[in-house]
């Protein structure tokens, strides 16, 4: 989606190092761009000058899985905070950090920008969107409003002893939640949300909730106001004592609990 052709003068953009992001094997060039043959740091509109080459790992992966893995990549490098929120990235410069061409990556970079989590700038690449507190309050609202009244429901008509299947999920969130690291915690508290929402057996409550959940989870982590390790722990815990709640079909304490645990992790 960037635009100008290849060519053109060049900015000399400097980028935010991505950091520690674990990223998919390499896959040659040759295997995925589409580009017309051209190595993963000339893209045309994008510039690389004065980035720093970052070894590519070894194995090779199918094409196929390539731009999947670039973006759950990505994904993770959001929310923990590696990408930044209001800083521009280009697709050939991520390319040769993850091993790949800029392809995969541009691609995986157009699939964030239509979540919300990126927007394009021609000519140079991506930006991390920025988020204010009125925006993921907002989401928060919202998620309430979709999953408040699907967890009364479940309350009331799923049986005790189901619960006590979902524990494990909730105890693995507080294991990832006392590790520390923002995206371990991340991707657990969305398997337990994901398993609890899907006794409901709706498949689009499942896609919305997940979608909102990732907006929720995204650039603000990585900035001013980063939850730490005390409270994403506190968080965890509230899963649990939801799932006690559930066992119970104490539905004034699901109500609570649900509604608290949306505006907490804002």
């Amino acid at each position: 989606m960037e635009q100008g052709a290849q060519g053109s003068a060049e900015t000399g953009v400097p980028e935010r190092p991505v950091g520690a992001v674990r990223v998919p094997p390499q896959l040659r060039a040759a295997d995925v761009d589409r580009d017309g043959g051209a190595a993963p740091g000339a893209a045309r509109g994008e510039h690389t000058h004065n980035e720093p080459p970052v070894p590519r790992p070894r194995p090779a992966v199918q094409r196929s899985s390539v731009r999947g893995q670039i973006l759950d990549a990505l994904r993770t490098a959001l929310v923990a905070g590696d990408l930044r929120p209001g800083e521009v990235y280009s697709a050939p410069a991520l390319g040769e950090r993850f091993g790949v061409s800029a392809t995969p990556v541009r691609e995986a970079m157009q699939q964030l920008a239509l979540e919300g989590a990126v927007e394009v700038v021609p000519n140079r690449g991506f930006r991390v969107v920025v988020r204010g507190a009125r925006e993921l309050a907002e989401l928060a609202e919202v998620r309430a409003l979709i999953e408040v009244p699907v967890m009364l429901r479940l309350a009331r008509t799923v049986p005790a002893e189901r619960w006590s299947h979902l524990r494990p999920l909730a105890e693995a969130t507080v294991r990832a939640a006392s590790s520390g690291c923002r995206a371990t915690y991340a991707e657990s508290d969305r398997a337990f949300h994901r398993a609890l929402l899907a006794l409901a057996g709706n498949e689009q409550l499942l896609q919305i909730a997940e979608d909102l959940h990732r907006r929720a989870q995204w650039p603000l982590v990585g900035g001013p106001g980063a939850r730490g390790r005390a409270e994403l722990v506190a968080d965890a815990a509230e899963h649990v004592t939801l799932l006690e709640a559930l066992a119970a079909g104490d539905l004034d304490a699901v109500r609570t609990l649900v509604g608290e645990h949306f505006i907490g992790a804002t």
